[in-house]
């Protein structure tokens, strides 16, 4: 009895249609180019749908891609032709008058035109050109009769040999065959062309291996055991983003452990423990899966090693409690954007790396993995999702990322996501000055503006460095005094600053696009009012966008803050956030005065390049002696700091500060300071930050440039300078920058070195 057919079902991701054949339980391989049988049982489903890719599931999945399902597909249609032709039939074989040839001939076109069809058609068409060869021999011999009947059977075998060497297959390994007198026993050559991909059966996203020609290799870099790789494409603009994570390169035992572990645990939900819990336990979960990994691999004869249980542990917690492909993506923390668009799988992942700019990825989102997503963003964050709520938008803790992911109606083609990543410690100074965002004296100027307490806005379009500008600076800010953040979506990074000693209390407003809001939710102008109640304190505001922009003015002009505001606002320039401010945002011009300086960041394309650099471009001050419109009006709106991109180049306006400046004039009557003196606080601000970056770059210790060490450094100048204040009735900024100097090579450069060298003896090498 013949065996029964693998069940086969059509599954649609995005404009793709998968033929998934289920292979478990045959007695025969899930491979394609090893197996006759399974060739044979593919073509004949090709032959009844459309399918653009193959997928035979086992333990694992081998994925044929469209080239690869194309040439099947074409075998497949030349097998229905010829079945619709009858090419077997008497008529094409030679009729009555070759009647004692008709039954050979009709086995050996069955077999070449269906039987090995269908299970080698390399072998078919080598039969048929030595069918073709034998009976043009044998037909000399022949009278004259049966010559012409012959040829009738001659002509059907050349239409079977035309169209097979139509097909794409023989196509490809026609000069290969050519050279052969006789095909080598065994399905060797199917490897060539019908290569599978494989894939872990629980991984609804796929990935592309496959590289085109000339590609060349930019950086490779490790992301929580998984490589990623750089890749620049000759005729493309974005580089390619390539991941290779360990459950695609596992051994078949390795896969049936892997998959037999997830099936027992993805049931598994302990007593008590909330859904929203599970990111918080995962040490728990984690002993969980190592446990039954461990039985399992006991239980069916395999040896594996403690290394190895941990990460395929690792492995079953992405597909689990983490977020499967999303969740390894969002762990690089070179990645600044991930977007997967709609509709789901048709085009590959996008994503905005810190170095390289835009690129293409090789993950395919599916539709599939992108269920078992929403569903815990639903979850998480107690919104709904669906048709009446199209847009959901959640801050992702645990990836320092925020999330909006919208769908029908809004997205008629789909479910998509967009994916705003946030560095996971703050901007510092220092780093910007490294990466030339500022010059060293431009940010010696923006500290002192800081710690003046000067009310500032920072000015940008998206992706111009805002939030991480606004970061840098709350780092200037005095660890002694109280800090209150207000925002809808929680970029700044609150609980990094609290170790390192600052003292935060956290506002979470309203979200400015979720659609169906928590009722529990504040809006921006409510929390405001509440920030104004808790008492004296800096207010950092994340984004100034509507109706709380009349609370904060209005608290501003009257002083109920008493202390440094902060926030950012979308705008080109000082001018035009003064238009968006006042003329779209309601705010009175009286009010606008509060606005001390106008701090504005954007992306540059230095001579029309590809690629994007950060670079502060103005620091303007908002003057308090006009009436109507800043920009026509005498010291409206003062230039501090200009830039020019022809230069790259950034431009302190010192007669400006020293003759044209309100805000000045306000600090030498409130501190006592003459301009000179101000001036020379800004020059060894400078000089302490220029000299963070110095021993970066001498001693290779990227970390002295964080939070961590910054803050502290930032704090122990201060002291210094109030030492000298006490001593000597001044600041000799000469000699506490000396000091100063000293101090941070014994506290933290030596430790910094120390480590670097430590680490460096036990890494492996090429690491």
């Amino acid at each position: 009895m013949a065996e029964e057919k693998s069940p086969y079902t059509v599954k649609t991701e995005g404009a793709t249609k998968y033929l998934i054949i289920d292979c478990r339980g045959s007695s025969y391989g899930a491979s394609i180019a090893d197996y006759p049988q399974r060739m044979a049982e593919v073509i004949d489903y090709l032959g009844k749908t459309d399918a653009d890719r193959v997928v035979l599931a086992e333990v694992y999945e081998r994925v044929y891609d469209e080239d690869q399902t194309h040439m099947l597909k074409q075998i497949a249609e030349i097998a229905q032709k010829f079945r619709v032709k009858g090419v077997w039939s008497p008529q094409y074989l030679g009729g009555d008058a070759c009647g004692k040839y008709l039954p050979a001939r009709h086995d050996i076109v069955v077999n070449v035109a269906s039987d090995l069809l269908h299970t080698d058609p390399i072998r078919a068409y080598m039969k048929c050109i030595e069918a073709i060869a034998r009976e043009k021999q044998a037909a000399q011999q022949m009278p004259a009769a049966q010559q012409e009947c012959t040829q009738t059977y001659i002509t059907t075998l050349e239409y079977i040999r035309a169209n097979l060497e139509a097909t794409e297959l023989i196509q490809r390994l026609k000069s290969y065959i050519r050279k052969l007198k006789k095909l080598p026993p065994g399905r060797g050559f199917y490897h060539t062309l019908l290569e599978a991909q494989l894939k872990p059966s629980f991984i609804g996203s796929r990935l592309l291996f496959k590289l085109p020609e000339q590609i060349e290799l930019i950086d490779q870099y490790d992301v929580k055991g998984t490589t990623v790789t750089i890749y620049k494409h000759p005729e493309k603009i974005e580089y390619l983003y390539h991941i290779n994570p360990p459950e695609y390169s596992l051994s078949p035992e390795h896969y049936f452990i892997l998959s037999k572990t997830k099936e027992i645990v993805s049931e598994y939900h302990p007593e008590g423990l909330e859904f929203t819990e599970l990111a918080t336990s995962k040490e728990y979960f984690m002993r969980v899966y190592e446990t039954t990994i461990a039985d399992i691999a006991r239980q069916n004869n395999i040896e594996i090693t403690q290394k190895e249980i941990k990460g395929l542990a690792r492995i079953v917690a992405r597909y689990t409690i983490g977020f499967g492909m999303m969740g390894l993506l969002l762990s690089d923390e070179r990645l600044t954007d991930v977007y997967m668009d709609a509709p789901l799988g048709l085009k590959p992942v996008y994503v905005v790396h810190g170095d390289y700019g835009p690129c293409q990825t090789n993950v395919f989102f599916s539709e599939e993995e992108a269920d078992s997503v929403i569903s815990r963003f639903r979850s998480m964050s107690g919104r709904p999702f669906d048709e009446a709520h199209s847009v959901l938008d959640f801050d992702l803790h645990e990836y320092h990322t925020r999330t909006a992911t919208i769908g029908p109606p809004l997205s008629p083609d789909g479910v998509a996501f967009a994916l705003r990543l946030h560095k996971g410690t703050p901007w510092t100074l220092p780093q910007f000055i490294d990466v030339k965002m500022v010059t060293p004296e431009v940010a010696g100027l923006l500290s002192f503006l800081i710690d003046a307490q000067a009310s500032s806005l920072i000015v940008g379009s998206r992706g111009a460095g805002k939030s991480s500008m606004l970061m840098s600076l709350m780092l200037e800010i005095l660890p002694s005094l109280r800090i209150i953040t207000i925002e809808d979506t929680l970029e700044l990074p609150v609980e990094y600053m609290r170790k390192v000693g600052y003292n935060i209390c956290r506002l979470k407003t309203r979200s400015s696009i979720s659609v169906g809001a928590i009722s529990s939710e504040v809006s921006p102008e409510d929390a405001l009012r509440t920030a104004l109640r808790l008492g004296d304190s800096v207010l950092i505001v994340g984004e100034v966008r509507s109706k709380e922009a009349l609370v904060l003015y209005e608290a501003m002009r009257v002083g109920a803050v008493g202390n440094v505001v902060m926030g950012t606002i979308h705008a080109e320039n000082a001018y035009s956030v003064w238009d968006r401010v006042v003329n779209d945002l309601g705010v009175p011009n009286t009010s606008f005065k509060a606005t001390d300086m106008a701090i504005v960041a954007a992306p540059i394309r230095f001579k029309g390049s590809l690629h994007k650099d950060r670079r502060l471009v103005e620091i303007t001050e908002v003057g308090k002696l006009w009436y109507e419109d800043p920009g026509r009006e005498k010291d409206g709106l003062i230039d501090i700091m200009t830039y020019d991109a022809t230069t790259d180049t950034q431009t302190i306006h010192k007669d400006n500060i020293f003759e044209r400046s309100q805000f000045f004039k306000k600090i030498q009557k409130r501190r006592g300071m003459d301009i000179d003196t101000i001036w020379e606080d800004i020059q060894h601000r400078a000089y302490s930050k220029q000299f963070l970056v110095d021993m970066k770059r001498q001693y290779n210790i990227p970390d002295l440039l964080e939070a961590k060490y910054t803050v502290r450094a930032n704090d122990k100048y201060l002291l210094m300078q109030e030492e000298s204040r006490q001593e000597i009735g001044a600041v000799d900024y000469p000699k506490v920058l000396e000091e100063w100097k000293q101090w941070v090579r014994d506290s933290f450069v030596k430790e910094l070195v120390s480590r670097r060298n430590a680490l460096a003896k036990i890494r492996p090498k090429g690491q």
